[in-house]
């Protein structure tokens, strides 16, 4: 299988992956599970918990772009093998993203941002300039 492809299976699942350390940070600072109301509680999370849903969302929202430039490059009918390196770029970024999140380094945080948009981005453009 193309590294494109496993790439969008990891950040797939990478959301709830957070979904569950997540969990686990709103158990541990509300000493439960609000199901009836559960994105009101993780209105008032603080701290590492506030920071894990947060990267969390910022998760789900790169992975409609790169799913999006997975689409495009799949479509474009170039070998797949070509943006393995962009898409290997983007998965470290999408790895270290939620760490830095996490550690509150935003300035990391941010770098390793722009490196995997703009990785997703050059498989995009570099898609659509084959058709």
């Amino acid at each position: 299988m193309p590294v494109l492809l496993w790439v969008l299976f990891i950040v797939a699942i990478l959301p709830m992956l957070l979904a569950m350390l997540g969990g686990y940070c709103r158990y541990k600072q509300f000493g439960k599970f609000d199901n009836h109301y559960p994105r009101a509680q993780q209105a008032h999370m603080t701290g590492l918990g506030a920071r894990v849903l947060a990267a969390q969302h910022n998760a789900w929202e790169s992975l409609i772009l790169f799913s999006a430039m997975s689409l495009l490059a799949y479509a474009s009918g170039l070998n797949l093998a070509d943006f393995s390196y962009p898409a290997g770029l983007f998965l470290l970024s999408r790895l270290f993203h939620p760490l830095f999140y996490i550690l509150d380094m935003d300035t990391y945080r941010s770098l390793v941002f722009l490196i995997g948009f703009f990785s997703a981005v050059y498989i995009g453009v570099k898609a659509l300039l084959a058709f």
